[in-house]
């Protein structure tokens, strides 16, 4: 292959995530909700039969399917699909950014609006969400996370020819720290992606110029 055939192929190469394997995508709404002390964020709390994560708290969400036309989408239907609030019970959705995890999911956020004041109108999904329940969005701009560190360690597999690498002890000895956030709120506990999501929402406005 010549020069000129790769300038031309890289002209017409839409730039992309690089790898083998299409990064997994995965949506999510951090719902606010008006109430009577003002604006409140509402969570979910996972079903105890769910396969990962039981019983955890989380944000309405999932992955985009191939059938959603975008991660605004997939967010709205699993809003509906987990809550059974559909876009009419939304007065805005706005698009946060989107975090990457340190498994390889991209999850993209976004913060809607609920029309709805009262949790007990939900229809959740018995077989995804346990319960509801919200937090005044002054306790998280008054009350910053706690951050403890999750230990990482790199363990090569059995057949990884590890012989023919360069130093080998930097890659069977090795561990690497994830920073994780905690949210504490009477009796509950909020960490993990939800509090790193929270945790930056709040960056973004109490750092906005208004």
């Amino acid at each position: 292959m010549q020069a000129d055939n790769i300038h031309h192929i890289l002209k017409h190469h839409q730039p992309t995530s690089l790898g083998p394997h299409k990064p997994r995508e995965s949506a999510v709404i951090l719902p606010l909700i008006e109430k009577s002390d003002g604006l409140h964020i509402l969570f979910e709390v996972r079903s105890k039969t769910m396969r990962t994560q039981p019983g955890e708290i989380c944000f309405p969400g999932g992955r985009v399917d191939e059938d959603d036309d975008n991660a605004n989408e997939a967010a709205l239907r699993e809003l509906n699909e987990e809550l059974g609030v559909d876009q009419d019970g939304l007065l805005y959705t706005q698009s946060l950014g989107w975090v990457q995890t340190p498994f390889g999911l991209n999850v993209h956020v976004y913060v809607g609006l609920l029309t709805n004041t009262s949790e007990s109108s939900f229809e959740l999904n018995p077989g995804e969400v346990d319960d509801v329940f919200t937090v005044p969005l002054h306790f998280f701009l008054q009350n910053e996370p706690t951050i403890h560190y999750m230990n990482m360690a790199i363990e090569p597999d059995e057949a990884f020819p590890i012989s023919d690498v360069p130093n080998q002890s930097l890659y069977t000895k090795q561990t690497f720290q994830i920073e994780e956030h905690f949210y504490y709120y009477e009796n509950r506990v909020i960490w993990g992606l939800t509090a790193r999501i929270l945790k930056e929402f709040i960056h973004i406005l109490t750092s906005a110029k208004t």
